[in-house]
């Protein structure tokens, strides 16, 4: 049984992948300092597989990692989602999205330690900046525009240099919008507040809180940005997909998850009122800076060497998160 290290396992993709990971027969040692992610869904994963095949520790990642990594041996690789990853945030504070650098060579110096050779790497469309086309393939030129962007570009940066001199192999996943929960509802989202819009929108639906637009002006056929909303668990299959590819062998690659397809920030809106059947207050707030009018991911590189495609639709997504907040409005408890 192969044993995977999970870094951000507390939060929302982290907790939806340690489950994943777990229906999929793998044993799970998840790192988190909770200062974003619960531990409340890893104490349900705990109960539902045992806590033999799910440990979790809490730690900071710039910390001292040898205990743990003298505990868990046998890792067969990490799967790296630990991050800040507000947009908005890092145009005030971009220190804090450079810190990921640090996080990096501390996470590659353990496992050059421990002889851990594959990692997987969350990161963002947010890598390339202003769409110079669409769809956006893994050759378009990486020219970010906010520090959160630029920070997760330069973690890609380190793993490729620690894969020419020590023979680290990894697979950077690069996001586009992350929406949905587990198809069940039971695992999801509990950031708060939530940058997310679906997650926004449904709760505006099910009366949680006012759902508020913080999108700017721009120039696409409704003036709201147009993104390639990704289900949380399609995005999660292409991590198992590439930790089997690294278990091959292979050395190191880049793979944008997405759908291929693009929505408004208004389509998505009227999507959630239409599968809710609830109309809500669409109210206007201060702008989010940094952002850019469209991303749309090209998603044939991933189809064809990782044998991955997405599988759920936009109600799929909606659903479960209507699943998800009806159970949880306000999130984990802790």
């Amino acid at each position: 049984m192969s044993k995977v290290l999970i870094t951000g396992a507390g939060g929302y993709i982290g907790s939806v992948s340690a489950s994943l990971f777990l229906d999929n027969g793998f044993e799970v040692v998840a790192i988190d300092n909770f200062s974003t992610g619960y531990k409340a869904p890893l104490e349900l994963l705990q109960k539902k597989y045992s806590e033999d095949k799910v440990k979790f520790y809490e730690a900071d990642l710039v910390g001292d990692l040898s205990p743990i990594f003298r505990q868990e041996q046998d890792i067969s690789g990490i799967v790296h989602y630990a991050s800040p990853c507000l947009v908005n945030e890092s145009m005030e504070i971009p220190e804090k999205y450079f810190r990921g650098v640090s996080v990096i060579l501390n996470l590659l110096d353990n496992m050059r330690k421990n002889n851990i050779n594959s990692i997987i790497f969350s990161s963002t469309c947010a890598v390339y900046g202003q769409a110079q086309y669409v769809p956006i393939d893994e050759a378009h030129p990486t020219n970010s525009v906010n520090p959160y962007g630029l920070g997760k570009r330069m973690v890609e940066q380190v793993l490729e240099w620690h894969q020419k001199i020590y023979g680290i192999n990894y697979v950077v996943l690069r996001y586009f919008n992350v929406c949905g929960a587990t198809d069940d509802g039971i695992i999801g989202d509990s950031k708060k507040p939530s940058v997310l819009l679906m997650q926004n929108a449904v709760r505006g639906a099910l009366d949680i809180e006012p759902f508020y637009l913080t999108c700017p002006k721009v120039e696409t056929p409704d003036g709201t940005p147009i993104r390639d909303y990704i289900n949380v668990v399609d995005l999660n299959k292409a991590h198992l997909a590439s930790f089997e590819y690294l278990q091959k062998g292979k050395k190191g690659d880049v793979f944008n998850l997405g759908t291929g397809t693009g929505n408004s920030v208004m389509e998505i809106v009227n999507k959630v009122q239409e599968i809710t059947g609830k109309k809500f207050e669409i109210e206007n707030s201060e702008p989010r800076k940094g952002e850019y009018a469209t991303m749309i991911a090209k998603i044939d590189k991933a189809k064809q060497v990782l044998g991955w495609s997405p599988t759920h639709t936009i109600e799929d997504s909606v659903n479960s998160l209507v699943k998800w907040y009806t159970a949880h409005p306000n999130g984990w408890d802790h």
